[in-house]
């Protein structure tokens, strides 16, 4: 998966910018994770962007409230 230079920072930057971000963001799963805290963020970039992981895989490997919100917020919604 690639991306583009600033969405790699955001990710992996502060909590306050991906937060503000994602109150902006449309797609729920996008905005999810940019909810995500910074450590979370990073997992998914090396992970899946960087390791090409599968996405799936990664969040079966999440902590249960990580996937429980992940429920929630986007597949509830």
């Amino acid at each position: 998966m690639d991306l583009p230079p600033h969405a790699r920072a955001v990710l992996t930057g502060p909590d306050f910018v991906a937060r503000t971000l994602a109150g902006r963001e449309r797609d729920p799963e996008r905005a999810w994770l940019l909810r995500r805290p910074r450590a979370v963020r990073r997992s998914f970039v090396e992970t899946v962007v960087d390791g090409g992981g599968d996405e799936q895989r990664w969040m079966l490997l999440q902590d249960d409230d990580t996937r429980h919100s992940y429920v929630a917020e986007v597949l509830d919604r």
